[in-house]
């Protein structure tokens, strides 16, 4: 959708991304981990843990580290990319 809204708006200039964000640190991520413990039979916080041990920053994301990349992706800097999907995940997933 992110590539095919790109195409179609870059003749007016419109750029469109989308972001990929990790494990954000917030009430959704304890309702994720609660409800993967209820299906694997883990206790509450181990999956969290987990996902969080495996980020090359040592550190669950913030609103604030996602609020900086989405303020670059609606300012001037990012005017020449479009229809991408970049992963701000602190190096969980390579690719």
């Amino acid at each position: 959708m992110t590539q095919a809204a790109a195409k179609e708006f870059a003749s007016s200039g419109i750029t469109v991304n989308a972001y990929c964000p990790g494990v954000v640190g917030t009430d959704m991520w304890v309702e994720i981990d609660r409800r993967t413990a209820e299906i694997t039979g883990a206790k509450i916080g181990e999956n969290y843990e987990k996902f969080v041990g495996g980020i090359a920053l040592g550190r669950a994301e913030t609103p604030v580290d996602v609020a900086a990349f989405v303020s670059y992706l609606a300012g001037p800097d990012s005017d020449y990319m479009t229809g991408q999907a970049p992963l701000i995940d602190g190096g969980m997933v390579y690719r």
